[in-house]
């Protein structure tokens, strides 16, 4: 995706290096762009933001491990990954984790994930 991106993600973490290294190598995306605040990581599919919180802010807070899940955003993002069960295992080494029931939909399988700071997403996998 070498031009501006259409569509993507900003996320906002309190561990810019771990949580982006956890998208990066879960889902096989490229840092394209770093600085103190900000890591832009890409794949084909989208583009991703992640920016650090604020130290005064990230400060007054801690993240368990595991990590607490925040089950109660506004937004879930999905993502294709190649194999549901290898992204599980790498989810795991990274600190995030796969979890919950497995679903199917049309000409794909989900579950649900989490990140090292508790951020749920899902994975999806296609199916012929």
């Amino acid at each position: 995706m070498p031009s501006p991106a259409r569509a993507g993600a900003i996320l906002y973490t309190k561990d810019l290096l771990r949580v982006s290294d956890f998208y990066r190598q879960l889902l096989d995306m490229k840092l394209q762009k770093a600085d103190a605040e900000h890591h832009v990581i890409e794949s084909n599919d989208m583009q991703m933001i992640i920016h650090a919180i604020p130290a005064h802010i990230a400060e007054s807070f801690s993240i368990s491990s595991p990590p607490e899940l925040r089950m109660e955003q506004a937004i879930k993002i999905f993502y294709t990954v190649p194999s549901m069960s290898a992204a599980e295992k790498k989810a795991d080494s990274l600190g995030g984790s796969v979890f919950g029931d497995k679903y199917t939909g049309p000409g794909f399988t989900i579950r649900n994930a989490y990140d090292p700071e508790g951020n749920i997403f899902q994975i999806r996998e296609n199916i012929g």
